[in-house]
């Protein structure tokens, strides 16, 4: 049992204090002079391999600096990979549960010096604004803290419990699964590519990791922290590269033991149906463990606090530019309350600054040209499904730079109500009552994050029973759940409720066994 202090939260950075602003400035200068342009390669058994194909990663509020290159792995790196992992597991899942534990809790210290350095990379590589960035960072560490600690719940025999049988011990015990592969998003290329590693790790797997093609350094640089953390070769293989090429020849292959993704509906889905396949040679039932997104409301009745309830609405929809999974992308509004809190919504959104990341703006540039052309054919239909009060405009002359817009009286069932944008956008729609709002609410395929500004503690009461979101929020914003403090996940299409930063996360990636002996 490791014999550390408590679990907390990792307190975040003020930006008002003009120190924090200019340390933040020293690490943005330091990164560029350390890292821009650097190639960073596989890691496969402890080896740094480089290849003759990479992959480039843009700024996206300057499309013309390069950030850095990754390394292009091939099926033929998947395959070692994969081997290597499992001879890897042969000795990595004798380690006790303490000596795991202590690795992350060593990088979680690393990680804490370094901080800023990481939160500058993810300013360039991905344009996160300051605060963006360090919250981010802030919840890498909470989840290698909080995984550290949680392990040692499963660490001895009898961890579960059973009932006692005369003459008899019996007794329950987690065993890890073995190798599994970890596709993560872009979206969070620290905090989420750390967390889905760190569990299936820290439980005793090893893990192949495949970050997202746009944040492919980030990734890179905290793997390297993991190894000078104490990670033995092996037990994390690092493979940047092509989904379509390494990240579907990995969830089809017969010796992948489990699977864990976040990212998009129709990658989810496909992954999971591919997955159910049996190969030849599989001997286990491929277990999935993902994360595919939302299409999350927040509902503001006529009895809300108004400031309350458009300060959550900002934050909740532009936070990353809209740019993550727990965003508010639509507004639901009872019919008495609906102007009001149109107009101060629009008001407010008015003064949001748009730039850089490195200028700390409010909003920034979404992170490729994919995600820049799709936002734009939503804000179209938008026109023809609602209107536009507020952006609408775009401007990839230097960068993906869009407007934070906002589109009023929609239908409840237009696509721009219904289908993920993932981006700066807004939907607001009238609804006739409170009973009415979350009927709205619920009228999607999506159930991952959702809120209620009201004052009604009965309108409270009826949505924590009815709103179906598997993180609810009253009074305040949709976004930021905290590791351990609001276990983050959702159930219909948005995913398996897996619940990443809870108290039984770590489940997904072990299995009991049941012991008896007769004395």
């Amino acid at each position: 049992m490791i014999k550390v202090e408590t679990y907390r939260p990792q307190d975040f950075v003020d930006f008002s204090q003009p120190e924090n602003v200019q340390a933040y400035q020293d690490a943005l200068t330091y990164v560029r002079e350390q890292y821009l342009g650097k190639t960073w390669p596989l890691v496969i058994n402890g080896e740094r391999v480089h290849t003759d194909e990479k992959l480039t990663s843009l700024n996206p509020c300057d499309t013309q600096e390069i950030v850095g290159y990754t390394a292009k792995a091939t099926v033929e790196h998947a395959e070692q990979a994969l081997q290597g992992a499992w001879a890897a597991w042969a000795e990595w899942k004798t380690w006790s549960m303490d000596a795991r534990a202590r690795v992350l809790l060593r990088a979680a210290a690393m990680l804490k010096r370094r901080r800023h350095e990481f939160n500058a990379l993810m300013t360039l590589e991905v344009g996160k604004n300051y605060a963006e960035a360090d919250v981010e960072t802030a919840e890498c560490i909470d989840f290698l803290e909080y995984y550290a600690r949680q392990a040692m719940k499963y660490a001895h025999f009898g961890a579960a419990e059973t009932f006692p049988y005369p003459g008899e011990e019996n007794g329950l015990m987690y065993i890890p699964l073995g190798v599994g592969v970890s596709i993560s998003p872009w979206n969070f290329p620290l905090a989420i590519f750390a967390g889905m590693l760190a569990a299936p790790i820290v439980a005793g797997n090893c893990v192949i990791a495949k970050p997202a093609e746009d944040s492919g350094c980030i990734a890179a640089l905290f793997v390297d922290l993991m190894i000078e953390a104490g990670m033995p070769a092996g037990v994390l293989q690092f493979l940047t590269g092509v989904g379509e090429e390494i990240g579907e020849y990995l969830v089809t292959h017969a010796q992948t033991r489990f699977i864990t993704f976040t990212g998009s509906r129709a990658v989810g889905l496909h992954i999971n149906e591919v997955a159910a396949k049996v190969q030849k040679g599989q001997k286990w039932i491929k277990r999935v463990i993902m994360e595919l997104g939302g299409k999350d409301a927040m509902i503001v009745d006529e009895t809300a606090d108004l400031d309350v309830a458009v300060t959550a609405a900002v934050q909740g929809a532009f936070g990353f530019n809209g740019q993550k999974c727990s965003a508010m992308s639509r507004l639901i509004v009872t019919d008495e309350a609906y102007d009001r809190v149109l107009s101060a919504f629009v008001e407010r959104v008015g003064a949001l600054k748009q730039g850089t990341g490195e200028e700390n703006a409010n909003v920034t540039a979404v992170v490729n040209e994919e995600s820049f052309e799709k936002i734009q054919k939503y804000i179209e239909i938008g026109r023809s499904e609602g209107r536009i009060v507020a952006g609408g405009g775009v401007d990839g002359s230097k960068g993906y730079y869009v407007q934070p817009t906002i589109i009023a009286d929609v239908d409840a069932y237009a696509r721009v109500a219904q289908e993920e944008i993932f981006g700066p956008v807004v939907s607001v729609i009238r609804a006739r009552d409170f009973d009415h709002a979350i009927e709205i609410a619920n009228s999607t395929e999506y159930g991952l994050t959702g809120g209620v500004c009201s004052k009604n503690r009965a309108r409270l009461e009826q949505a924590r029973e009815q709103f179906e979101a598997g993180n609810l929020y009253f009074n305040r914003k949709i976004t930021g759940a905290i590791v351990g403090v609001q276990p983050f996940g959702g159930y219909n299409m948005s995913g398996t409720d897996s619940k990443a930063g809870g108290p039984d996360y770590l489940t997904n990636f072990m299995q009991l066994k049941t012991v008896t002996e007769r004395f």
